[in-house]
């Protein structure tokens, strides 16, 4: 029989998990999985390198600190420009999220691999961490950014709206981290009081437009926020070190009291059972949600190009109304569907184009003929992981009609993608960057991490 809430104590056994995580081995397959994400992650980043987000936070990074070659000192992933620790994570994190490209935990609602990896390979490259080393930190990185959410209440969250697409890569960079600069057990507390002080985000990142700000919430503040946690820590800062188990601690208070929280679930298996599989691969360059959508509309395109659309009729489960009017391309269905029929394609510019879809015509008036409508039907049951689908349903303005339901994408947990299948999309982000010879050796890399006796030579293939 599982213990009442507020009997499940947490601190000791993170602690534990954390301090050991160098000496742990997971087993083959999660450790698989952990090379696959990346590799997902350091080609989201070397595609994301010149957008928008990726370029503000760059060059606020070398304002602070850019130049430094000192002990602190480490590179802005994607280039060969360098800045403080900190400062050099946050810009490597907003870049991996400059775009909709990275992996995400659809049942926590955190997408991982840009603050995770930028905070580890910040630390691992000042540090001289091995590959091996850097392997394991990610994984247990990867661990608390998606068990915190759950363990605190999913819905509990969005009740208060917290976003856990902050707060969770917030305690995955920390971890990360905490492990590699190798604090001891009974200092693992003071990192999760000072993440505790610093979790925050707003799920207003919706009402975002360019997707700085949604960069910074799901990947910059993370990294940012959970390194500092842990080189605070390691130079000397102490706080409340059980605030995940005091009555009067953060985590007790009446915000994750009830509801959906799940304490145990923090440690439940931890080591054994591990939130890898959880985590999703995006197919398409467009936001989770979406994709099922999207994949229905590339499949219906051939068969309507050419053809007068009188109507598009989309359905779907989940927060329906958001990607119906969202103002950020990669989350509009209305803008995405339309510039799939007008190119019979999808590509990685024209899906975050703010130009295209308030600019262009065509693009306007077919957006005015979609409709994207919920469908209780395709709607998880309670308890029951969440799912992510489509319906489709196009109208010609002859009358024929075309209709696909996508129950789901390949890449997404129930159906996840292989390493062929992760490697052929990492390829096809960096070969226009890095070209075939260079793309080919970070997956190499990656592949062999483990033999890696560092981590600079990954940093630097990517760099440009």
């Amino acid at each position: 029989m599982s213990q009442p809430m507020l009997e499940i104590p947490v601190g000791e056994r993170l602690a534990s998990y954390v301090s050991g995580a160098l000496d742990a081995w997971p087993c083959q397959t999660h450790r698989q999985l952990a090379k696959l994400h990346i590799l997902d992650t350091l080609a989201a980043i070397v595609a994301c390198r010149d957008l928008e987000p990726a370029v503000l936070a760059r060059n606020y990074a070398l304002s602070l600190s850019g130049g430094g070659d000192g002990p602190n000192a480490a590179t802005i992933l994607g280039t060969h420009a360098r800045a403080s620790i900190v400062d050099a994570a946050f810009a490597s994190a907003m870049t991996g999220h400059g775009a909709e490209i990275n992996d995400f935990i659809p049942s926590a609602f955190v997408q991982p691999g840009p603050a995770v990896l930028s905070a580890a390979l910040a630390i691992a490259e000042t540090r001289g961490a091995s590959g091996a080393e850097l392997l394991r930190a990610v994984m247990a990185g990867y661990e608390l950014a998606g068990r915190m959410p759950k363990a605190l209440g999913v819905e509990n969250l969005r009740r208060a709206g917290v976003a856990n697409h902050g707060l969770g890569p917030l305690f995955g960079a920390a971890t990360a981290a905490a492990i590699l600069l190798r604090l001891p057990a009974d200092r693992i507390g003071d990192v999760f009081t000072f993440c505790a002080q610093q979790a925050s985000g707003s799920w207003q990142w919706l009402l975002d437009v360019e997707h700085i700000e949604k960069a910074f919430v799901f990947a910059g503040m993370g990294a940012r926020d959970g390194l500092h946690a842990a080189l605070m820590v390691s130079a000397g800062f102490r706080g409340v070190r059980n605030a995940l188990d005091h009555p009067g601690g953060w985590m007790r208070g009446a915000m994750f009291s009830g509801g959906d929280a799940n304490r145990a679930y923090l440690v439940d298996d931890l080591g054994e059972r591990s939130e890898l599989p959880l985590t999703a691969f995006k197919r398409y360059p467009v936001g989770g949600p979406t994709q099922p959508a999207v994949e229905a509309l590339l499949d219906l395109s051939p068969a309507i190009a050419g053809q007068a659309v009188q109507s598009v009729f989309i359905e779907m489960p989940g927060r329906w109304q958001a990607f119906r009017d969202a103002a950020m391309p990669a989350l509009n269905l209305r803008y995405l569907a339309a510039i799939i029929l007008i190119d019979g394609r999808l590509d990685f510019v024209s899906a975050q184009s703010l130009t295209r879809m308030a600019q262009e015509e065509a693009v306007k008036d077919l957006m005015a003929k979609i409709e994207i409508a919920h469908d209780p039907a395709q709607e998880a049951a309670p308890g029951s992981p969440r799912t992510e689908s489509a319906r489709v349903r196009i109208t010609l303005e002859d009358g024929r009609e075309f209709s696909r339901f996508v129950p789901h994408v390949l890449g997404f947990p129930s159906h996840p993608m292989d390493a062929a299948d992760v490697e052929s999309k990492a390829f096809n982000l960096m070969v226009e960057h890095l070209g075939p010879e260079r793309a080919q050796a970070v997956i190499a890399a990656v592949r062999g991490i483990e033999t890696l006796p560092d981590c600079k030579p990954l940093i630097e293939l990517i760099a440009r």
